[in-house]
């Protein structure tokens, strides 16, 4: 059964490590057969949630910004699949951004069962990524029906492309194969 996949990539950087993760899960999403949009965030406008609930009561921020449109699409999908770069072993501050706004979706009957976290950083201990799972599993435990699928990190990649020939791109080309 074909599932629909939204991917968000937070990364500011074109082409970046996490983005290039992003890429190659959708790649496999595409391959077997699901219907994938992956989302970047680099060009999008996202202001901060200014805390005042009216969302809970309409399904929707009173912010008139990109971030309305993205939550639609995320409370559309089956699987949802966040990319981000660990910066200060956290995940980036655009995709913590989006998740506050997506406050929405809370009170909403969402259809996303199914999330991935996909990080890339600097440094390569696999305890560089606690903390962004720690973030992305805070957010995912709001929404009882979805669970944290998965996680794929690649580790001691900094610069623009440097992930490319890297076997984790194979792990993330899998993941969105056995969706």
């Amino acid at each position: 059964m074909s599932k629909r996949v939204v991917i968000i990539s937070s990364s500011l950087r074109k082409n970046s490590n996490s983005e290039a993760l992003a890429s190659a899960f959708g790649q496999g999403a595409k391959i077997a057969g699901h219907d994938v949009e992956q989302i970047t965030l680099r060009d999008k406008v996202l202001g901060f949630c200014v805390g005042c609930f009216t969302c809970q009561k309409t399904f929707k921020c009173v912010i008139d910004d990109d971030a309305n449109d993205i939550v639609g699409k995320m409370k559309q999908a089956d699987v949802l699949v966040f990319a981000t770069p660990v910066y200060y072993y956290g995940m980036c501050g655009q995709l913590k951004t989006l998740l506050d706004r997506a406050n929405p979706l809370f009170p909403s009957d969402y259809r996303f069962r199914d999330v991935y976290l996909l990080a890339t950083a600097a440094e390569d201990e696999e305890s560089t990524v606690a903390g962004t799972r720690t973030g992305i599993q805070g957010w995912i435990d709001c929404f009882e029906k979805a669970q944290l699928k998965d996680i794929i990190f690649c580790g001691g990649v900094t610069e623009v492309g440097e992930i490319a020939g890297n076997a984790v791109l194979e792990t993330a080309l899998t993941a969105g194969k056995n969706i």
